[in-house]
Parts: C-alpha cells; sequence; structure tokens
C-alpha cells in the first residue's frame, strides 16, 4: 500500500472514529466545502450530520466497524458492520460505502446498506 493508499484509508477510518464517538463537529475537518453525498443527494457534510444526529437518537449504542477497507487511486470503498441495532442479538446490518478523496479531504460518497439503519435515515 503506498503512503497516499494508507492517507486515504485512514481518512475514512477517522470519519468512522468520529461517528462512533459522536464527534460529529469533529468530523468537518475530513470533507471538501462540496462535498457530496449520493445516497442523501446533498451538498456540504450538514446534512452527513443531521443524518448522523437522527440515526444514533434512533439508536443510541450504534457503532460501525470497518471490516474491509480497500483503496484503488482517489476511491476508498469500505464494508462495515453495524453494532448496536439489532437487541436480540441476530445478523448485523451492513454498510458498503465508497468515497472519494481530493487532497486529502473526503470530496463524494455512494452508499448502500441492509437492515434499520436505512429506514432510519428514509423516516427522519
Amino acid at each position: 500500500m503506498t503512503t497516499r493508499d494508507a492517507a486515504n484509508a485512514g481518512l475514512v477510518q477517522r470519519m468512522q472514529e468520529c461517528f462512533n464517538t459522536r464527534q460529529f463537529d469533529g468530523a468537518d475537518e475530513l470533507f471538501t466545502p462540496d462535498f457530496f453525498s449520493h445516497p442523501l443527494g446533498t451538498t456540504g457534510f450538514e446534512a452527513g450530520k443531521d443524518a448522523w444526529r437522527k440515526i444514533v437518537a434512533r439508536f443510541p449504542d450504534m457503532r460501525v466497524v470497518a471490516e474491509d477497507v480497500l483503496v484503488d487511486g482517489d476511491k476508498v470503498a469500505v464494508r462495515s458492520s453495524v453494532e448496536g441495532m439489532t437487541p436480540d442479538g441476530g445478523a448485523r446490518p451492513m454498510l458498503i460505502e465508497i468515497f472519494r478523496v481530493d487532497d486529502g479531504r473526503l470530496a463524494e460518497m455512494w452508499g448502500l446498506s441492509d437492515g434499520p439503519q436505512r429506514s432510519a435515515l428514509e423516516l427522519g
């Protein structure tokens, strides 16, 4: 893995750590001002922080755990399991997200998920 690849992977891992520790405002520096979320259809990270706040209000013990992180140039793909959403200990939901990195910051994101986190965000 090149130094740039490691830095790009680390950027996504820092973003997940901001989510897991609920330091949502601390994630601001990780995103470009014109960050675009394809799942939310929004520009800027404010909508992302709002989505984070909504999901943890519904699932206060929620955490994301990177299972696989793959880097290809300016793209970082991460497959994450989601903890704290299944009280009966059932199968953990999964997230698959792809980020585009621009000048050391997250510039664009595509994502798919299964499980209750998807409906929680759609319901607001």
